[in-house]
């Protein structure tokens, strides 16, 4: 069957294997709403759930993972990357105040190999999982002359719903909020372009090399991304948020005033923020300076929230590992900014 398109380098039995693995894991991260199995031509949701709320709002994010795929390719470790895709999209959607409702993924490979295209859906589902979501469809493209063999692509897209009123907005935020950081579980999914030019172009280090606690450099790279839906969705229910930043790329210098409105100051006082140890390691090997870092990478705080001040105390009692890094400030000049104290 299909001779001539297999020796065009697309084998379509390969592909009907790849989704005969998937749909297990597919399977998990099913919700009561979803409405058809794997293999329609796309996925059904049912929404009726809407109707209890006032003002229902669909808020949408799609993403990918970066070069940090390059690092899975090379290693031969796909199973987490796929938790990477659904992170990155869906703490977006939290940003916005949204419980995430589904997701899809895009995956694009050189060449089908069925078991690898399982670790990576596996790793998508454990996402949704994490997240609550869930995958109700995808598309595993082959395409040989895009790709070589062993090269892939993986992007996502959520969709999530929450009332309008419990909307998470610039516009909330108030003088005397306080601005409380969750902490990052290493580098997550962004700056990986800059961390395989200093780690591997300029020092050639290897893959087992061990960081100074002795974890291999490996293992710290490709710590998967934390998922904060789990986390911050109660919050925002009980409504303790007025506003949240997803730190991705661009560090706080870009994301923390994404949160604010006009004339608003976030000072912070990192001081006290454990850092992962594989910044430090990228910041002496790069000779990069600690302005630069936080302008880059998330140093240790993947989101921050703005919070009323009567609630400081109930939302850090409810958040495992939470910082209080600071307060909003009026300032003069227009446009929201961001001052760093304490950064390492």
């Amino acid at each position: 069957m299909s001779e001539q398109y297999r020796a065009s380098g697309v084998d379509i039995e390969k592909g009907y294997e790849a989704v005969k693995r998937m749909k297990s894991h597919v399977k998990r991260t099913f919700r009561p709403e979803v409405m058809s199995e794997l293999g329609g031509f796309g996925g059904l949701f049912d929404l009726s759930q809407a109707k209890k709320l006032s003002h229902p709002v669909l808020v949408s994010g799609t993403d990918g993972v970066g070069t940090k795929l390059l690092l899975a390719q090379q290693a031969q470790q796909l199973d987490t990357i796929g938790i990477d895709c659904v992170a990155m999209c869906v703490n977006d959607v939290l940003a916005q105040g949204a419980e995430p409702l589904l997701f899809l993924d895009y995956l694009a490979v050189g060449a089908n190999d069925p078991q690898a295209i399982e670790s990576i859906v596996a790793g998508v589902a454990d996402g949704c999982k994490q997240a609550g979501a869930a995958l109700v469809g995808g598309e595993t493209a082959e395409m040989p002359d895009l790709y070589t063999v062993d090269e892939f692509d993986l992007a996502g897209f959520c969709v999530g719903l929450v009332d309008r009123d419990q909307l998470l907005s610039p516009d909330r935020v108030q003088v005397g909020d306080h601005l409380i950081g969750l902490p990052s579980n290493g580098i997550h999914s962004n700056g990986y372009s800059l961390v395989r030019k200093i780690l591997f172009k300029d020092h050639e280090l290897a893959f087992d090399d061990e960081l100074p606690s002795g974890e291999l450099l490996i293992d710290a790279l490709l710590e998967p991304t934390r998922i904060y839906v789990e986390a911050v969705l109660p919050l925002i229910q009980a409504g303790l948020i007025h506003s949240a930043a997803h730190i991705t790329g661009g560090g706080f210098y870009e994301n923390v005033p994404r949160m604010l409105g006009e004339y608003l100051q976030a000072e912070l006082d990192l001081s006290a923020v454990a850092v992962p140890e594989i910044f430090s390691v990228i910041a002496e090997l790069g000779n990069i300076s600690s302005d630069e870092m936080y302008h880059v990478f998330n140093m240790g705080i993947g989101m921050v929230l703005a919070v009323p001040a009567e609630h400081v105390a109930d939302v850090l009692a409810k958040t495992d590992g939470a910082y209080d890094l600071g307060v909003v400030h009026q300032q003069d000049e227009q446009g929201p900014t961001v001052v760093l104290k304490g950064m390492k």
